[in-house]
């Protein structure tokens, strides 16, 4: 089958979409796949490891163009900026089979409908997709990459106390709220990409601590998770791999799209900060006449 998936990337939208995508498309050996993406501004398109064809919009018109060209039999849409209307365009003009990815519980017009998150409800679909519409919801479906499967097969020696990514593009720049907040004495891993607009403040605010390790696109981020004590992330598709791993976390929800995993973990009762607070992220992760080797592996987040 031809396959081609509809997905984006920027310092503005994040990275997010396309990494799925590419774990997504993984999925399909047998198939021929192409991805089709607007060059936009801090992307990732260097990152895809299948054929991709720029666009220069995201006009239903030039779509159409490319999938006649290149006799798409599926289009996988995730993107935030397509709509139902949009996708009903594709799908009456070409007839090709829709998958849409979908957080937010917004209206698709698809034959497939895949919420990978484990805190999605099918029900909530109801009215808002064709009735012939398969839904791929939860834990069933959710997407977890490679390198964090054969990571948990290790056992690591923690290296740091304390993780922190929060998500590739990190437009609020919570990462320095955060790095602003702790003392030197914990040893702490952060991760992001090329593509943060804050980049340049993060290397100059790192430049003499001796205790963060900034790891820039990085190709082993299962294995830092691994080495660390306590993750600070967004209730973002990175939940699922720390989830995975078995590693304690505190999510701190920076985008409107995070707030349906914010509100599963916070049911299910992990430490969620809904907007920045320093005072009660200090609590979370400070034990006291706690030294910083014992520190590792005996924070209670269930005590908290």
């Amino acid at each position: 089958m031809n396959l081609l998936i509809r997905a984006d990337s920027s310092s503005a939208i994040g990275l997010g979409h396309i990494m799925r995508d590419v774990v997504f498309a993984a999925q399909h050996p047998q198939d021929t796949v192409r991805f089709a993406c607007q060059n936009l501004s801090g992307n990732i398109i260097d990152q895809i490891p299948y054929p991709v064809h720029l666009l220069s919009s995201n006009d239903p018109n030039e779509l159409i163009v490319l999938i006649r060209e290149q006799n798409i039999e599926m289009v996988v849409f995730d993107h935030y900026g397509i709509d139902d209307t949009f996708e009903k365009k594709i799908k009456d003009a070409c007839g090709v089979t829709v998958l849409s990815f979908d957080d937010t519980y917004e209206a698709h017009y698809c034959d497939i409908l895949l919420n990978h998150n484990i805190s999605a409800d099918k029900n909530r679909y109801a009215g808002l997709v064709p009735e012939q519409c398969e839904l791929h919801c939860g834990a069933e479906y959710t997407l977890i990459r490679d390198e964090f499967k054969t990571e948990k097969q290790i056992q690591r020696e923690k290296f740091y106390d304390l993780f922190i990514s929060m998500g590739g593009t990190d437009p609020t720049n919570a990462t320095m709220k955060i790095l602003s907040t702790l003392n030197d004495d914990f040893r702490v891993c952060v991760v992001t990409t090329s593509g943060n607009p804050h980049l340049r403040e993060l290397k100059s605010f790192v430049q003499t601590k001796k205790n963060i390790s900034l790891e820039v696109d990085s190709k082993n981020i299962a294995q830092l998770l691994n080495q660390s004590c306590l993750a600070i992330i967004t209730p973002s598709v990175m939940a699922h791999e720390v989830l995975f791993m078995e590693i304690p976390f505190i999510a701190l929800q920076s985008a409107a799209n995070q707030q349906d995993m914010f509100e599963y973990l916070q049911k299910e009762n992990y430490v969620v900060l809904r907007e920045w607070d320093a005072m009660r992220l200090l609590d979370f992760i400070t034990l006291d006449n706690c030294s910083i080797d014992q520190r590792c592996g005996k924070i209670n987040l269930n005590s908290i």
